[in-house]
């Protein structure tokens, strides 16, 4: 399984930074369209999001509407163990940089527990199946992070449209979503879980 997952990860890495940087801003530009359509986003108080780094379909578009918005927005903060701490988004001048060419708030941590009272989790990934099974980087960060979302939150990972309904090697610790947001649309899932 581990095996399937790399050699998964890797072509669809490739694939990625093989992908124009017009389509990339394109990409960003249509899943922020999307998703801030979506009623989910329309009520939520609060949202999880987190800073696209490289060939990741970007979220600069999104942050920077939903915080226009008055919208309560959380980023990530890694761990040394590589789980997730919490802190808010004060825009892009508060932004730090990280390990792993990540970017990250430099305000006061809320704790690992933060992600749980936000009302949509958006999250990065590689692929998502047809019944939401996600494939992240390989850290388990985003695993432990939605094991403390409540049931029922909406989660979505931010992908592009051929990364969305593959056929997704899957292990126990593995956490499903429950939405995909591309430039096509958003893709809801009815998980099997």
């Amino acid at each position: 399984m581990v095996g399937a997952k790399t050699a998964m990860r890797d072509q669809l890495v490739t694939t990625r930074n093989r992908r124009p940087l017009l389509e990339r801003s394109e990409a960003a530009g249509e899943i922020a369209r999307h998703l801030l359509a979506a009623p989910e986003l329309h009520r939520a108080a609060t949202v999880a999001a987190y800073v696209a780094t490289g060939p990741e379909p970007g979220t600069a578009p999104l942050l920077h509407a939903l915080a226009t918005a008055g919208t309560r927005i959380v980023l990530p903060v890694l761990l040394p163990d590589h789980d997730l701490d919490w802190a808010a988004y004060a825009g892009d001048d508060d932004l730090v940089p990280a390990r792993f060419g990540l970017f990250e708030p430099g305000g006061p941590r809320l704790g690992p527990e933060a992600v749980a009272t936000a009302d949509v989790v958006l999250l990065p990934g590689l692929a998502v199946s047809a019944r939401g099974e996600r494939l992240g980087r390989g850290g388990g960060s985003y695993d432990r992070a939605l094991a403390r979302v409540p049931v029922g939150t909406f989660t979505c990972v931010l992908l592009y449209d051929d990364e969305v309904g593959l056929d997704v090697p899957v292990e126990p610790h593995d956490r499903p979503v429950t939405a995909a947001a591309s430039p096509a649309g958003i893709t809801r899932f009815v998980s099997a879980f």
